[in-house]
């Protein structure tokens, strides 16, 4: 058996973490057991799904590095194919016509409940004589249920889980606008696409036994099903915004990389041993459904925060100066020329190892596209003294005279300042710094003089000591 998996979301809005991990499990299950990783677009709702929120979805799922290995299905387009079933069932015998009015379910719904019962429908038209039909009324089809005995759906991280039949009722699969239900069409397109395993959320739990009755009904095999429990907000209630970011694209624009994301997403209700930070080749070898918890997972956004920091630590400089660039590119004043790259791509190595997300990163680098005068925060204020100013004014001659400008050279003209100024080297280092950085808080000073260029370090000095 080739192991065939599918990811098939609804296009209403944003990829949400949820799905995101129920696609990532299911593509790596596949590649686990060198299966194929399917998508389809169920697109049925016509007024909520538009082409934007299916593009938003193709680029969520691109940008986690998540590939169909097949185009992806439409479920719009296979509404014949869904009526053909339906109707195969009607002449089988397996389901019937329902000419209930909107009024008389509204009756036995509310009766039901009057009795204490589940407010199901009773089968009213279940085994009627079609000749009582009235004439020219619309009706929907609906399946028959089984009436004893109990359905039991083997599941991969639940385990064996049971309902019993006369908690299920006779449901419709078919409209009276002629148009399939969620239930047919998902078990039809599932059936046609020749998925083995299911792996979804366990909020699909109760669908399963309603689908179930369909694929018996049809004489198909059911697939492997694995429900995934949800992910909930720290506090244990279920995620929301007041928690904090929910969606793929939130966190892209925040500065996760999608490793991070990735590997936080697998590590989120699944586990190997000690292993956490895992590359892709590592998760697809490790990934299987035994390592799948039952309880519900708890959304721990510093931990994410901290899979970042180690994933931003060993990208590469070239990539992360590329996004720097194109989100500096959205500041106020902030040059991005070859200039500005080529100190963005020189001092990477310092930079990434300061910071957690990539806006974090863009922002620790934006002092290095301004232009004088510089606009310093309050810790730098506090360090640019009349005193200290003085200071970085003689600090600039021996500047000048270093050669060659490099992190070498650099470092032993400011030892040597420092010592024959009798400073130690922190009271020399954290006035520079302030003056060319507006900052406190950089790389090294060495590496920082080095990247921004003897030109540029000399003009920020001196607008600095210009207000002695």
């Amino acid at each position: 058996m080739t192991v065939r998996t599918r990811f098939a979301p609804s296009p209403t809005g944003l990829l949400h973490i949820g799905n995101a991990r129920a696609a990532l499990f299911n593509f790596l299950y596949a590649r686990h057991h060198g299966g194929q990783f399917l998508l389809r677009i169920e697109d049925t709702d016509r007024e909520r799904s538009t082409q934007k929120a299916v593009d938003v979805l193709f680029d969520g799922l691109a940008w986690m590095g998540i590939e169909a290995d097949e185009k992806p299905v439409f479920q719009s387009t296979r509404q014949a194919r869904h009526t053909e079933v339906a109707h195969a069932l009607l002449e089988r015998g397996l389901a019937y016509r329902c000419y209930c009015t909107a009024e008389e379910l509204k009756e036995m719904r509310e009766t039901a409940m009057a009795e204490g019962r589940p407010p199901r429908y009773n089968g009213m038209w279940r085994d009627r004589d079609p000749s009582e039909a009235p004439a020219n009324t619309p009706y929907t089809i609906r399946i028959k249920a089984p009436r004893e005995g109990e359905t039991v759906i083997h599941d991969l991280v639940q385990g064996d889980v049971r309902v019993a039949n006369a908690e299920l009722d006779d449901m419709i699969i078919l409209r009276a606008d002629g148009t399939p239900v969620y239930q047919l069409a998902v078990v039809v397109d599932d059936h046609d696409m020749d998925i083995t395993h299911v792996i979804r959320g366990d909020d699909h739990l109760t669908n399963t036994f309603r689908q179930a009755m369909i694929y018996r009904a049809m004489g198909w095999d059911l697939p492997h099903f694995a429900h995934l429990p949800l992910i909930h907000g720290p506090d244990g209630a279920k995620l929301s915004k007041r928690h904090g970011a929910q969606s793929v694209v939130e966190f892209r624009e925040m500065g996760y990389l999608p490793e991070a994301l990735n590997n936080y997403l697998l590590r989120l209700g699944w586990g190997h041993g000690d292993a956490e930070i895992l590359s892709r080749e590592e998760q697809i070898r490790l990934f299987d459904l035994d390592g799948v918890g039952r309880s519900p997972s708890r959304m721990d956004y510093a931990k994410l925060l901290h899979i970042n920091g180690v994933w931003m630590r060993q990208a590469d400089d070239t990539r992360l100066t590329n996004d720097v660039m194109e989100r500096l590119g959205k500041m106020e004043g902030v040059d991005t020329s070859d200039a500005t790259r080529a100190r963005v791509l020189d001092l990477m190595p310092g930079l990434k190892e300061r910071a957690k997300t990539l806006v974090e990163l863009a922002d620790n680098a934006a002092f290095l596209g301004r232009s004088v005068p510089l606009t310093f925060d309050p810790k730098a204020e506090k360090q640019l003294t009349p005193e200290n100013r003085v200071m970085l004014g003689k600090l600039a001659e021996a500047l000048k005279a270093t050669e060659p400008f490099g992190k070498e050279a650099i470092d032993a003209t400011l030892r040597q300042f420092a010592e024959t100024h009798e400073m130690k080297l922190g009271k020399v280092a954290q006035p520079l710094r302030a003056a060319v950085t507006g900052s406190t808080m950089s790389p090294g000073i060495d590496d920082t003089l080095a990247a921004l260029g003897r030109d540029e370090v000399i003009a920020r000095i001196n607008a600095v000591t210009a207000h002695e």
